[in-house]
């Protein structure tokens, strides 16, 4: 199966909600009503879709982080959602690594940031086969489902890309 992105739609909304995902316990969410942005400029998501542009249940989006004090020191941080009927096929993999060729190919960006829940074992195993690297421990960096959990951090830049 050939993995797709593409700009969220309105009627893509109510199957974003993430309710099946373990590691998207943030605390209470009201439904989404507003299509997220898709331009890689700004925080954004994009669908996850097959050949045809049927969605898969999926999205990914990024948040933008900053390493130093100047613009070329800025990366994005992607995440992922998939639907559990849609797991485990490599979709994961595939979208993740797609997202990261956009950057690359449409911003001036050396390196896509991703971060993962410790026990998040499907994430990183996707991750890793989408060639991202993981850098190291981030303790107590994000709050879910009541408290503060480690993550790994992990990422990919020009420089691997073409290497892969």
């Amino acid at each position: 199966m050939r993995v797709l992105l593409r700009a969220v739609q309105v009627p893509d909304l109510e199957l974003l909600d993430g309710a099946d995902a373990p590691f998207l316990d943030f605390g209470p969410r009201a439904p989404r009503t507003k299509v997220p942005a898709a331009g890689l400029d700004d925080s954004g998501a994009l669908a996850v879709t097959e050949d045809e542009g049927r969605i898969l249940g999926g999205f990914v989006s990024w948040h933008w982080t900053q390493w130093g004090p100047n613009a070329a020191s800025r990366c994005p941080n992607i995440g992922i959602w998939i639907r559990a009927s849609a797991r485990g096929r490599g979709i994961g993999r595939q979208a993740q690594r797609q997202l990261a060729e956009l950057f690359f190919r449409h911003t001036a960006v050396n390196r896509v940031e991703a971060h993962t829940d410790i026990e998040n074992v499907a994430e990183q195993r996707a991750l890793e086969a989408a060639g991202f690297r993981r850098e190291g421990l981030v303790r107590g960096a994000q709050w879910r489902d009541g408290a503060y959990r480690d993550g790994y951090l992990y990422a990919i830049t020009r420089s691997d890309m073409r290497e892969s």
